[in-house]
């Protein structure tokens, strides 16, 4: 589903280079709750918004359901985000002077929506536990029931991955676990494949994918074991078979 080829990428620093990312090779099979984790600074942001085709890998491929990213136009990627990604950050990102329900519809705004995905905005806020809330404003708010409303927001358009950057960084403890169980749950409903940035294992259970970055090198592949990819000769697996 995932497959990331000796993915590479660099930034210039005055004279000189650094490597965000080193070599990564993973993968991660459709419907899987993913963990991505290391320290800060160790490239794990840098790969997820890869996956999300926010940003492009200075040398390597990524394949998502047997699309290449790389190979992709800005067009194209605009549209693979568009309609196959779901993002969840840790700020939330909400627009405060429209409603909850509002929020959730914001993938929908530039092409009008239409009264079956406000339908579905209502539903997802009432899974969530904000059935009493679609028209408060995120001011009106806490932190966790703002998450709640980015959670909806990810899934409204039945994304193929939903991709989250920390998303219980802002929040206790307490309320991190509320969001976890919510996410685990709608995951679960929705099949979606889901891939997490975070520092904190707190949240991880023993059947999750975990892979984990240091000086943005993949040193662990599933659940601590050593890295390992479904790839060969540069393609992953269901394209070799296609072809």
């Amino acid at each position: 589903m995932i497959d990331v080829v000796n993915a590479w990428k660099s930034y210039k620093s005055g004279t000189r280079t650094v490597d965000a990312l080193r070599g990564i090779h993973c993968h991660i099979d459709r419907g899987r709750f993913a963990f991505i984790v290391g320290p800060s600074g160790s490239g794990k942001s840098t790969l997820l918004y890869m996956l999300g085709a926010v940003d492009r890998p200075t040398q390597g491929e990524i394949f998502v359901d047997g699309e290449n990213l790389v190979a992709m136009s800005e067009a194209a990627q605009n549209v693979y985000r568009r309609e196959k990604i779901g993002f969840i950050f840790q700020s939330f990102n909400l627009i405060n002077n429209l409603t909850a329900v509002e929020n959730v519809l914001i993938p929908f705004l530039p092409r009008g929506v239409t009264a079956q995905q406000r339908a579905d905005a209502a539903e997802l806020l009432t899974r969530v536990g904000l059935g009493d809330r679609l028209d408060h404003r995120p001011y009106q708010l806490s932190g966790g029931e703002q998450q709640r409303v980015a959670i909806a927001r990810a899934l409204v358009k039945k994304p193929l991955v939903v991709l989250a950057d920390e998303p219980t960084g802002e929040l206790d403890s307490k309320t991190g676990d509320e969001i976890y169980k919510i996410l685990r749950s709608l995951q679960e409903a929705y099949h979606t494949t889901l891939v997490v940035v975070t520092h904190d294992r707190r949240f991880i259970n023993p059947h999750d994918l975990v892979l984990e970055i240091q000086d943005g090198q993949l040193v662990g592949g599933p659940n601590g074991s050593p890295a390992s990819s479904e790839v060969s000769n540069g393609l992953p697996a269901e394209v070799r078979a296609a072809e």
